[in-house]
């Protein structure tokens, strides 16, 4: 009988394997919760639900950078997304490049949440658009009533302020209220096709490709993080999940290249798969921290000079120290 886990993680192509009992995490007993990922956000920072839990990268780093988080996280990145993405705008509202941004009243459901730290980070290193140059609201998307996670003071220079309660923030692009909204999900409208509300960066796989050539950045979402007291009573437990992930990984990886009959249902699969592999090399979806570094320094760097993160971070404070480096043969 191995240690008992309840592991919280939605069922990615990445985590299939681990759900499926193809991968097992060695000297464990591990019962899988397929839950959305706000779910477990949710619960796991507000609860302390669950031994093993996937997590927003920046709430992470908020806590742990103030000593308050009760996990410790391993570098297993279940989501990564490039952000240029990410950035909708109400057609008619002059925004037709970065720089129109300044000035302009923008909406993101938090503004701790980590896709809107890369978007800012972006913005500032790409196309001198500090996030003091624009005025924040904050709500839920499409359904009124959410709330930072973690709690946090504006940092000085930077208007954040929430919508009214029981309005949203699709309600305010709309009414002209907002200019531009940073989401990480799309917002309802503009998958349906509504004509007034459009992205910033129409050709944004372009864009976000010389992005990756240009600075070696693939934006890291969330990491998996372990109680704090499992990895003081285990200490190979950190070392185990991260061999068990990157094993349930590299699973899908292999199927994503496989050609013979396409195991996901998109027509262009093979060739999708190869301009990835073209475009960032034939790991894409790395773990671990070596090769990651350049993403990792600059999350924190864009973390602590927006004013979420209490102190500097390093790299090495993030994660588990057996994680750091791994052996080879």
């Amino acid at each position: 009988m191995g240690l008992s886990l309840t592991v919280a993680c939605w069922d990615y192509d990445r985590t299939r394997a681990l759900f499926d009992g193809r991968v097992e995490i060695e000297g464990c007993d591990a019962t899988f919760l397929n839950l959305p990922v706000e779910e477990t956000f949710f619960r796991a920072l507000r609860g302390r639900e669950f031994d093993v839990a996937e997590l927003s990268l920046s709430s992470y780093t908020m806590l742990r950078s103030r000593g308050e988080c009760p996990y410790t996280a391993i570098p297993v990145f279940l989501s990564r997304m490039f952000r240029h993405s990410a950035i909708y705008v109400r057609r008619g509202a002059g925004i037709e490049k970065p720089q129109d941004l300044v000035g302009r009243t923008v909406g993101a459901p938090e503004y701790q949440l980590t896709a809107p730290v890369w978007v800012r980070g972006i913005l500032e290193d790409e196309y001198g658009v500090k996030p003091s140059d624009m005025r924040w609201r904050t709500g839920g998307v499409e359904k009124p009533g959410r709330h930072e996670k973690v709690a946090m003071q504006a940092p000085p220079g930077v208007e954040i302020s929430p919508v009214p309660a029981g309005e949203t923030l699709v309600d305010w692009l709309l009414d002209g209220k907002l200019d531009a909204l940073v989401a990480p999900r799309a917002p309802g409208i503009f998958a349906q096709g509504h004509p007034d509300i459009i992205r910033l960066f129409p050709d944004f796989r372009e864009v976000e490709t010389g992005y990756f050539r240009s600075t070696g950045i693939f934006p890291i979402m969330h990491v998996v993080g372990i109680r704090n007291e499992l990895v003081e009573r285990n200490p190979w437990l950190p070392s185990s999940l991260l061999k068990a992930f990157t094993a349930a990984k590299d699973h899908a990886l292999r199927e994503l290249g496989e050609v013979g009959a396409l195991k996901v249902s998109l027509p262009w699969l093979a060739s999708d798969y190869l301009d990835a592999v073209n475009a960032i090399g034939r790991d894409f979806w790395s773990y671990g921290v070596p090769g990651n570094e350049a993403t990792l320094n600059a999350f924190l760097r864009y973390h602590h000079g927006q004013g979420l993160s209490a102190r500097p971070m390093t790299i090495e404070e993030l994660f588990a120290p057996q994680t750091l480096e791994q052996f080879v043969i």
